[in-house]
């Protein structure tokens, strides 16, 4: 088995969004319990200090103005949009929860894990350089990436991010970054209602953007092809130092919040394929960090699936053969765009 490490920051739970919001801290306790059975001990997982991010490393993402809006919620419960909520302990959740998506990133840099899986509170994925929204507070993924890049000298961090709803916060802070590939498979006409394969970036970051809508109830078979093959090259052309995930398991069948049907293979597969990739274009530096997961079972079962990938314990082979032929779904569409970039 190959080492992997988890961050996964109890106090998480003190995050209060009541318990009729969909990102309750239940999704931390199911997670806290995964984590203590037989199933994932036997992985041998290196559990990870988490620690704070520093307003230095929440303002390499975010402006000023959006960091302090958050600083002030502290001791007090706040709407920041309509599905948004702080509450009195958010501004240090929030902080950890950016902080553990940066200890990982240490961790699989340093070398002391090959893999790492940060379990946090609140996602990320949907804040933008100057606001929440969508549940998120900081965008712990960008953070991660930016520290990766500017203290730990990584040139060119790839984040591939299969939540079903699409991560227009770090399309947008990576929006002119040539140095970041950002690459997001997402049900399409779902909230945030972004990601549009024609959204491909700017200046110098044109062509660093790639967005693969979906429609719903595209599942293993699909993600499968993607993830096995599509992906894979387009990592393979670009050449990270280091790939970040943005892992939302609001894709598997069942999900409240979305309309995918991935089971528990399905994401081994997902997991394993980005692995492999890691291990030809990175030395296997991989992080997955948690977004999106709204069902305690889709939740439990992929995580779980996941570490088990990450682990070593599943090995999956990628799909063969030309990307024409493979059961790609939607994407089989968007090929002639993705090729102008990186020729498939």
């Amino acid at each position: 088995m190959h080492p992997i490490g988890i961050v996964i920051e109890p106090d998480g739970v003190l995050h209060d969004t009541g318990a009729a919001h969909p990102e309750t801290a239940e999704r931390l306790r199911v997670l806290l319990r995964l984590i203590g059975t037989e199933r994932i001990q036997q992985l041998q997982p290196r559990l990870i200090d988490c620690g704070q991010a520093t307003e230095q490393d929440l303002l390499r993402v975010h402006t000023p103005t959006h960091v302090q809006r958050i600083k002030a919620t502290a001791n007090l419960h706040v709407r920041l949009d309509a599905d948004t909520l702080a509450s009195p302990r958010s501004w240090d959740v929030a902080r950890a929860a950016a902080g553990g998506a940066i200890a990982a990133v240490r961790a699989v840099v340093s070398g002391e894990v090959r893999s790492a899986m940060a379990l946090v509170r609140p996602p990320g994925h949907h804040a933008e350089p100057d606001r929440a929204m969508g549940f998120c507070l900081f965008n712990n993924v960008a953070i991660a990436a930016r520290h990766a890049r500017d203290i730990l000298g990584i040139q060119r961090v790839a984040i591939i991010d299969f939540d079903a709803h699409h991560g227009n916060g770090t399309q947008a802070i990576f929006w002119h970054d040539p140095s970041v590939l950002y690459v997001s498979t997402h049900q399409q006409d779902l909230f945030p209602h972004t990601g549009a394969a024609q959204e491909l970036g700017e200046g110098a970051g044109r062509g660093r953007t790639i967005n693969i809508p979906l429609r719903a109830g595209h599942g293993d078979a699909e993600y499968d092809a993607i993830y096995g093959a599509l992906i894979p090259r387009i990592l393979e052309r670009f050449r990270p130092n280091l790939i970040l995930v943005s892992a939302g398991y609001d894709i598997a069948t069942g999900d409240p919040l979305a309309g995918m049907t991935v089971t528990p293979e399905g994401f081994i597969r997902i997991a394993a394929h980005l692995v492999n990739v890691a291990n030809v274009v990175c030395a296997g530096r991989v992080v997955f960090v948690l977004e999106g997961g709204y069902s305690a079972g889709g939740l439990t079962e992929g995580v779980a699936a996941t570490l088990q990938a990450m682990a070593g314990v599943v090995v999956v082979d990628d799909p063969p053969g030309p990307l024409r032929r493979l059961p790609l779904g939607d994407a089989l569409e968007y090929l002639d765009i993705y090729d102008e970039f990186f020729p498939l």
